[in-house]
C-alpha cells in the first residue's frame, strides 16, 4: 500500500475529527482513486469512521456537548436503516454519483449557511418533533449504510437548518450518529461481502485504520478544547465542498 493513502488518510481524520465528523466521504473518495475495488471501498471507509470518532464521543461527552437524550429519535430508524443500506448492491456510477451529488448539496449550504446559530443560547434553539427526526434519521441512515459513510456529513447541515443546537453540540451529535450508524452500516456490508467472497481484498488496508486512530485522536482534542465554533462550520463546509468535487469529476470519467 503507497506511502501517501496512508498519509493522506491520516491527515483526513485529524481536519475531520476536529469538525466533528469521521472522515467516510474523503476515504471513499480516496480509495476510489487509489484505484481500490468500489465494492469494498465502504467497509473499509466504515471501519475508519468508527476508529475516529470514538474518541470524539467520549471528549464531547466529557465537554458536557453530547446530548444523548436529543438525538434519540434520530437514531432509532437510522441505525436499522443503515445496515439495510449496507446489504443494498449499487453499481460504481451510481456509488460515486450518489455520494458526490449529496456531499455537494450539503458543502453548498452549509456554506451559506448564517452564522447567528454559533452565538445563540440553548433556549433559542427550536426542538424537532420526533415524527420528523424519525423520518430524517431513516433518510439518512440508507443512504449512508449504502454509500459507506456515517451521515453526520449529510445530518449536520439539517441540524444547522432547524437551529437544533450550536456549533459544537451539532459536532457532538454528528459524532455519535457517525459511531452508530457506521457500525451498523458495516454490519450490513460484511454480509454483503460475505455473500460475494469479497472480504479477503480488504486485508491489505489493514494500516489504514491504525493511521486515522491516530489522526482522529489529535483532531477530536482540537475539537474538544481549541477550536472556535465558526472555525468549525466553515471548515466543515470546505471539507464536504472539496470532497464532492473530487467525487464528481471521478463519478464524470464513468458515465
Amino acid at each position: 500500500m503507497p506511502s501517501l493513502l496512508i498519509a493522506a488518510f491520516f491527515i483526513t481524520a485529524v481536519l475531520y475529527a476536529s469538525v466533528g465528523f469521521g472522515g467516510g466521504s474523503t476515504y471513499n473518495a480516496l480509495l476510489v482513486l487509489s484505484g481500490a475495488d468500489y465494492r469494498i471501498v465502504p467497509a473499509i471507509a466504515l471501519i475508519c469512521n468508527v476508529f475516529v470518532v470514538t474518541g470524539g464521543v467520549w471528549r464531547f461527552s466529557r465537554t458536557g456537548d453530547l446530548s444523548t437524550r436529543r438525538l434519540l429519535p434520530f437514531l432509532i430508524t437510522s441505525v436499522p436503516a443503515a445496515w439495510i443500506g449496507g446489504r443494498l448492491p449499487i453499481s460504481e456510477t451510481t456509488f460515486v454519483g450518489l455520494l458526490g451529488g449529496a456531499l455537494l448539496i450539503s458543502g453548498v449550504h452549509l456554506a451559506l449557511q448564517r452564522a447567528t446559530v454559533e452565538s445563540e443560547t440553548v433556549s433559542q434553539f427550536r426542538p424537532i418533533p420526533p415524527v420528523l427526526s424519525a423520518a430524517i434519521g431513516g433518510s439518512i441512515g440508507i443512504l449512508s449504510g449504502l454509500v459507506g459513510i456515517g451521515g453526520g456529513i449529510f445530518l449536520a447541515p439539517v441540524l444547522y437548518l432547524m437551529r437544533w443546537g450550536n456549533a459544537k453540540q451539532i459536532a457532538a451529535a454528528c459524532s455519535l450518529f457517525i459511531l452508530v450508524n457506521s457500525l451498523s452500516g458495516l454490519l450490513g456490508q460484511a454480509f454483503k461481502l460475505q455473500d460475494l467472497d469479497l472480504m479477503s481484498l480488504a486485508l491489505p488496508y489493514w494500516l489504514l485504520p491504525i493511521a486515522v486512530l491516530a489522526g482522529g485522536q489529535i483532531g477530536s482534542w482540537l475539537a474538544g478544547y481549541h477550536i472556535k465554533p465558526s472555525l468549525i462550520r466553515i471548515m466543515t463546509a470546505i471539507l464536504i465542498l472539496y470532497v464532492s468535487v473530487q467525487l464528481l469529476y471521478r463519478w464524470s470519467t464513468l458515465i
